[in-house]
């Protein structure tokens, strides 16, 4: 029998000394408003616009009838708005439900920059719901949020297989960023900083086999709660490990089949994540956007009536075909999963925003005609965001698109007034067109804002 020579490092969380994670930590909590570059502020300012927007569309659905329910009867002490309920509920359970609405109709904001993260969802509705418990600014908030994507992207980048894995990034990336966030907006210092970040990773969850379901958005609400309380625990003393990111069992190597540890600090404080964050034109998952456009376009121009239409061919990255594969979907949640649904309806009514992913819809017959004359080929030579669709008529006519980048994606972005017109529709019907207006405008100037609670109690 051999006998070997045990090392520290071959015992359990042994510690690496890598420093990885308190880098991060003592880079994000020193961080100040004055530091950011203009592009990071105004990205918050757009986020801040287009999620709130998002969050008061998903309002009225049935799915949070359901959880708000729970959660009044769980904790009704009035701490933190619910938006567009005009009520206050206690504030981990008011994080929860507005950050599932957020996240329930897919029409909030994705970073595409080595992860497929919805960041706003968790990281503004646990924000907001701190945001009234003391005296915060603008700049406050627009810090925080900033230090949210910092955490969440980074974390995502260092472990390259954790989508792979089947997890859904927003529940797992979105509870570090939202920890993050709340860490810096309480003021708390280096050493609660990486406790906060790793409170939030250990409680990390969220599987994508819920897509179509009430449970992927919740995911979002979750980790607007575990980020929340990791902050306020970290705040109060509670520890963790230093290394929770990069350690031989922390995040990036038990999450992922393969690790890049040193992502976590590359060109920090040079390279600010939420520059890099896109915006969605349409109420469906990110990678089927350029299919979408693709059909729009074929509609526009073909003049090709769809009883008429034969055929349509799609060339779409092999990663729109893994997670949008539905091909019956029975719901409008799972529809917009459905890269066959999205064809039609795109193809159908020219737009495919939230009249397009209903029940009704997902069901009606004309769709479900032509989706069936969809066929999906995926090409791993094509970019996430790039597509080419082909459609044949009855008569045999044809006519080709090609997307290179989607509508709102980095390469191709909305500009200020779409995020805005976004906004200003998603919300009127909720809370009014003054008020709409008024939260646009305090946006666009959040620096100047005294008190963060004025900006939350207008969508209320």
């Amino acid at each position: 029998m051999t006998s070997q020579v045990a090392t520290k490092s071959d015992y359990g969380a042994a510690p690496l000394e890598l420093g990885l994670t308190r880098t991060l930590a003592a880079f994000l909590a020193d961080l100040s408003f004055e530091r950011l570059p203009d592009a990071a502020v105004h990205q918050a300012r757009r986020g801040m616009i287009d999620w709130a927007g998002c969050a008061l569309a998903g309002s009225r659905h049935p799915t949070i009838a359901k959880i708000l329910g729970v959660m009044r009867a769980l904790n009704d002490a009035p701490r933190a708005r619910v938006l567009g309920h005009g009520l206050k509920i206690g504030m981990l359970e008011a994080a929860t439900v507005n950050g599932q609405m957020g996240h329930l109709l897919d029409f909030d904001d994705t970073h595409m920059g080595g992860v497929v993260l919805h960041a706003s969802s968790p990281i503004l509705s646990a924000l907001f719901a701190l945001a009234e418990s003391g005296h915060f600014s603008g700049r406050d908030i627009v810090t925080a949020y900033t230090v949210g994507f910092e955490a969440g992207v980074r974390a995502g980048q260092s472990a390259p297989g954790h989508h792979d894995g089947g997890w859904h990034l927003t529940g797992t990336l979105g509870s570090i960023a939202a920890g993050a966030a709340c860490a810096r907006l309480l003021g708390l210092d280096a050493k609660q900083m990486v406790h906060a970040i790793a409170i939030a990773t250990t409680q990390a969850a969220g599987m994508q086999q819920n897509r179509g379901t009430m449970c992927k958005s919740f995911h979002a609400g979750k980790a607007a709660a575990n980020g929340l309380l990791a902050a306020l625990l970290a705040q109060q003393g509670f520890d963790s490990s230093d290394e929770i990111l990069e350690g031989k069992r922390g995040f990036c190597r038990i999450f992922s089949t393969s690790s890049a540890p040193e992502k976590i600090t590359a060109e920090l404080g040079t390279r600010f994540e939420i520059i890099g964050n896109g915006y969605k034109p349409y109420a469906c998952g990110v990678v089927l956007h350029p299919a979408i456009d693709a059909m729009i376009a074929l509609g526009k121009t073909s003049g090709i009536a769809a009883e008429h239409v034969a055929k349509i061919d799609l060339r779409v990255n092999e990663l729109a075909v893994r997670i949008t594969g539905v091909t019956e979907p029975q719901t409008g949640l799972q529809s917009k999963f459905s890269i066959y649904h999205s064809a039609a309806v795109a193809f159908i009514d020219g737009d495919a925003g939230i009249a397009q992913y209903t029940n009704e819809k997902a069901l009606a017959p004309h769709v479900v005609g032509l989706r069936r004359k969809v066929d999906v080929i995926a090409d791993a030579s094509l970019r996430k965001d790039e597509a080419r669709a082909t459609i044949v008529a009855t008569d045999g006519r044809r006519f080709d698109v090609h997307i290179p980048h989607a509508t709102g994606t980095i390469d191709n972005p909305m500009p200020d007034m779409a995020i805005e017109s976004k906004f200003m529709a998603n919300a009127t019907p909720i809370i009014g067109a003054a008020r709409a207006r008024d939260f646009v405008q305090n946006c666009w100037h959040a620096e100047n804002i005294k008190d963060a609670r004025d900006l939350v109690a207008l969508l209320a």
